[in-house]
């Protein structure tokens, strides 16, 4: 398992994450089963968010757990906020509730990580400041940072919040690219030049952010999974078996190798609750693919190289 700073902090994580969105269907067993496996495996990071399962998710998570001090001082546990009923609020008073409904749930006195969940257009980030200077001094939250954001709306928020913003959670994977497209494409008159993020990939690594790529096998926005989908990426999935077999890995290792491949040491967000596949998706913490392997998966998906 690669292991990577975050900077900003002086946590060091793996670049595959645990999430814990869908658990809340499983037995606890299972759920204990999945999250031990995740620790064997090198995985010392676990995202939840307080919409997941209604908050469910957490509780879940600590009582299959067991969460005691002993075990919560080894784990990296980042939590989100600011989605509610079909609204999103970045108000202070929401995001301090929301942080005490988290610990409560979680079981634990704090967060390594609070992200601010998918942008509040009616954000008043002082309010936000007051709020994160808040959670800072209780020690309710260590560390914070945002997800779905551009560059101009952590802008905004850094103008006024005195913490470091030191991770974005995007959305990537083979088959969605908008992180890379436009780079890649510039100045041509084709649709893949058009910039839909503000340039966020290259923003972050030049102000140390680290994104963490959530929905890595899916296509689009949850249109289901490219590997397999022989109708739509036939020779993606023929180009992705042949790297399998070249490592000896499974096609879902590449698909995350794909990701962590690139330079920006991009966590992955795995979502599944199968144990099999968590494992297959292990494997792709540090395969070397080559330049030639990373850019042939780009064009197998429909992207053009010029």
């Amino acid at each position: 398992m690669k292991m990577i700073p975050i900077a900003g902090t002086d946590l060091t994580a793996s670049n595959i994450v645990l999430g814990c969105m869908r658990i809340k269907g499983m037995s606890l067993q299972d759920t204990e089963t999945l999250i031990r496996t995740s620790m064997e495996e090198g995985v010392n990071f676990f995202d939840h968010a307080d919409i997941y399962g209604g908050g469910e998710c957490e509780t879940h998570f600590s009582k299959a757990i067991g969460m005691n001090a002993n075990l919560r001082e080894k784990m990296i546990i980042q939590s989100k906020c600011g989605i509610r009923g079909g609204f999103f609020d970045f108000s202070k008073e929401h995001i301090l509730a929301s942080v005490d409904g988290i610990l409560g749930r979680l079981n634990t006195d704090y967060l390594d990580i609070l992200l601010l969940h998918r942008p509040d257009a009616l954000v008043e980030p002082e309010e936000v400041a007051e709020a994160f200077d808040s959670l800072q001094a209780s020690g309710k939250v260590r560390h914070f940072g945002v997800s779905n954001h551009s560059p101009l709306q952590i802008e905004l928020l850094k103008k006024f919040v005195k913490q470091p913003i030191v991770a974005n959670q995007l959305q990537f994977s083979i088959a969605h690219t908008p992180l890379v497209d436009s780079g890649i494409a510039l100045n041509m008159n084709i649709d893949q030049s058009v910039n839909r993020d503000g340039g966020i990939l290259d923003y972050s690594r030049l102000h140390d952010i680290t994104v963490q790529a959530w929905s890595p096998f899916q296509q689009g926005f949850f249109k289901g999974p490219f590997l397999g989908d022989l109708e739509n990426y036939k020779e993606l999935n023929e180009y992705i078996d042949t790297l399998a077999a070249k490592y000896d890995v499974t096609n879902t290792a590449i698909a995350v190798a794909w990701i962590t491949r690139h330079p920006a040491n991009i966590q992955v967000v795995l979502g599944t609750t199968n144990v099999g596949r968590l494992k297959d998706s292990c494997k792709g913490s540090d395969i070397p693919l080559t330049r030639q392997e990373w850019y042939g998966i780009y064009k197998a998906a429909g992207n053009m190289v010029p």
